[in-house]
């Protein structure tokens, strides 16, 4: 997976890259088919604002989560991406599994 991380108002620093990587890598275990990540780490005066865009073979998810502190930020954003993931998993899955009625001669 490519993960591409950038800072509006904030440095982004190595401890912040590693802890986005590390969460985002848990998202694997539920579709090993994620090409790519973008993520917006923003700082605006009280909030710390954490938002990402994460690309499969079939969606294009985003999602976005505002908090006091920037991990915590974070935390929210992975939580909202792991349910939108398995949410589309298994969305797709039902789209493959269902019975189609067999054709019956009369």
């Amino acid at each position: 997976m490519l993960i591409n991380i950038s800072g509006h108002h904030v440095d982004v620093t190595t401890a912040l890259k590693t802890y986005v990587t590390d969460k985002l890598a848990k998202l694997e275990r539920h579709s090993d088919r994620i090409s790519h990540a973008d993520v917006i780490l923003t700082v605006q005066k009280h909030e710390q604002k954490a938002e990402a865009t994460v690309r499969t073979n079939s969606a294009e998810l985003f999602a976005d989560a505002i908090a006091e502190n920037m991990y915590a930020a974070i935390d929210d954003l992975l939580d909202k991406l792991d349910r939108q993931l398995l949410k589309h998993k298994e969305k797709v899955l039902g789209r493959k599994h269902i019975d189609k009625p067999h054709s019956s001669a009369i």
